[in-house]
C-alpha cells in the first residue's frame, strides 16, 4: 500500500505506540484509547455517550491510560496537552466523571455510529490514523523535543512508492517536505532542539524502527522506516543498491545548474528524477507474461552480416557494390538474402567464396 507525501495521514500500529518522555507519546496513548465511532460506553457501572474520538470515564481510568501513579501528574499532562491544543477535556465536578477529546482525530478512520456494540478499540490491536502534520506545531514554537517527540516525528514523516523518490520504492523512507530525502544530522539537531550528537545517540537508540544510511560526502543521510505497515515485505536495500541509485539520479540531473550546498543539491536532484528514475528502471524489468518470455519467441535460424558500401542502395549481405531492382528475402520477407549473383552457391550448401 503506498504511502504517498501529498497524504494527509499515516497508520501507526497500536502496538508500536512509542515509550517513554513527550507529549506526543502522551497524546498517542490518549488518541489510541479513544472511541472510533460514536455510541454508548460502559465505565464502572455508567452508560456515557461518546462521541468519535473522545473518551469518558474516571481520574483513574486516565492514570491506567497514560501509565501514571500520581493524579496531580495526570492532570498536569491533561493541561500541558490541551495548551498545545491537541487535546480538551474537562471533570465534573459533582460526579467527578472526567471527558477528553481528540482535537486532531481523523474523521476518515472512524466507524459508523454504533448503540449498542464496541465503540473503543482493544489495546494493542488495529492502528491509529495520525495526522501527517501532528508534531510540526512543535517545530514551530520551537519546542524542544524528546524521546517520543522525535520518535514519532519520523514516523509521519515516512513516505512509500512516492515518485518523487526513488529510495521510498525499495522500503519505507522518511522525507520531510518536498525537497527532504537526504537528511543530515543537524537539520535533525536544529529541529528537535538538540545537539548533533544526541541525535545520533536517538537513531542508534531506535535502529529497530529508524535504519540509518550515510550517503557519499556532504549529501546527508538516509533515514527508512522498517516497521511501517506496507501490506507486503519489502527488505532494506544494501549499501551498494542506494548507492547505484544515487549515481543514476546524478547522471540525469548532471547538466542541471543551481546554487546550494551539496545537500540542497541532491534533495532536489532526487526530487526532479525520481520519478523518470522509476520509468527507465521499470522498463528494464523482464515481462513476466508467457507471451513475453524469450524461449517463446520464433527462433533466428540465419543472420547475414553486410559489409558492402552504402548498404541502403544495393543488396543486404553481398561481395559487390551491386545495386538489385529487389531484394531477395526469406519466405517470411522479414530477413534479407545475399545477392543475386550467390544465390547458387547458397542453394547449393557452397557457403561464402
Amino acid at each position: 500500500m503506498k504511502c504517498l507525501l501529498k497524504y494527509q495521514w499515516v497508520k501507526l500500529p497500536r502496538d508500536l505506540i512509542p515509550q517513554g518522555k513527550g507529549v506526543m507519546g502522551q497524546w498517542a496513548r490518549l488518541a489510541s484509547r479513544a472511541a472510533f465511532r460514536s455510541g454508548q460506553a460502559k465505565y464502572c457501572g455508567y452508560i456515557n455517550e461518546v462521541t468519535v474520538g473522545s473518551w469518558a470515564g474516571g481520574v483513574v481510568g486516565l492514570k491506567s491510560i497514560l501509565g501514571q501513579k500520581s493524579r496531580a501528574v495526570t492532570l498536569d499532562i491533561m493541561d500541558k496537552l490541551s495548551a498545545l491544543g491537541y487535546i480538551s477535556y474537562d471533570i465534573d465536578a459533582k460526579t467527578k466523571k472526567l471527558e477528553y477529546r481528540i482535537n486532531d482525530w481523523v474523521i476518515e478512520c472512524s466507524g459508523a455510529d454504533c448503540m449498542d456494540g464496541v465503540i473503543y478499540t482493544t489495546d494493542g490491536y488495529g492502528f491509529l490514523c495520525l495526522p501527517r502534520n501532528i508534531t510540526q506545531r512543535l517545530a514551530e514554537q520551537n519546542y524542544r523535543f524528546e524521546d517520543s517527540d522525535a520518535w514519532l516525528d519520523l514516523w509521519c514523516h515516512t513516505v512509500f512508492k512516492d515518485p518523487r523518490n526513488a529510495f521510498s520504492y525499495k522500503a519505507p523512507t522518511v522525507q520531510f517536505g518536498r525537497y527532504g530525502s537526504a537528511l543530515t544530522l543537524e537539520s535533525l539537531g536544529s529541529r528537535w532542539g538538540w545537539e548533533k550528537t544526541k541525535v545520533w545517540r536517538f537513531l542508534q537508540k531506535h535502529k529497530d524502527a529508524f535504519t540509518l544510511h550515510k550517503l557519499p560526502g556532504s549529501f546527508g543521510c538516509l533515514i527508512f522506516n522498517t516497521l511501517y505497515p506496507t501490506g507486503a515485505a519489502f527488505v532494506v536495500p544494501t549499501h551498494e543498491e542506494i548507492i547505484r541509485i544515487l549515481d543514476e539520479i546524478r547522471i540525469l540531473g548532471q547538466n542541471t545548474h543551481f546554487v546550494g550546498n551539496d545537500n540542497a543539491r541532491i534533495n532536489r536532484l532526487i526530487n526532479w528524477y525520481s520519478k523518470r528514475l522509476h520509468i527507465v528502471e521499470s522498463s528494464r524489468a523482464i515481462p513476466e507474461s508467457e507471451e513475453g518470455r524469450a524461449e517463446n519467441m520464433a527462433p533466428i535460424i540465419r543472420a547475414c552480416i553486410c559489409h558492402c558500401w552504402n548498404c541502403k542502395k544495393v543488396m543486404n549481405d553481398c561481395w559487390s557494390k551491386h545495386k538489385p531492382t529487389t531484394l531477395l528475402r526469406d519466405s517470411t520477407g522479414s530477413i534479407s538474402g545475399p545477392c543475386r549473383e550467390y544465390v547458387p552457391r547458397f542453394a547449393s550448401g557452397g557457403g561464402v567464396p
